[in-house]
């Protein structure tokens, strides 16, 4: 027998370039149980192509700890994604 899929709810953090693209600094995404950051990341550029530009670059967040892509989530959680930084 199939366990039922659960989720979870994310909240996503955006700057910089990022926040341009989607148009907001913050959003609420479900994600599946056992969700790590990239698959958040993966949500996000489903939705809005133009992230994957910056997919190679990017710095992650969970919880306002850096962290990797592979690093799990649970409900409730913040992840934010951060383009790298220009300038001097």
């Amino acid at each position: 027998m199939n366990e039922p899929v659960s989720s979870i709810r994310i909240n996503v953090r955006l700057f910089a370039r990022l926040k341009d693209i989607v148009g907001t600094g913050e959003l609420a995404r479900q994600a599946p149980t056992r969700a790590t950051a990239r698959t958040v990341w993966d949500t996000l550029v489903s939705e809005f192509a133009e992230l994957r530009d910056y997919e190679a670059s990017i710095s992650v967040a969970v919880n306002e700890e850096y962290s990797r892509m592979d690093a799990p989530v649970a409900d409730g959680d913040e992840v934010a994604f951060l383009p790298p930084v220009s300038g001097g």
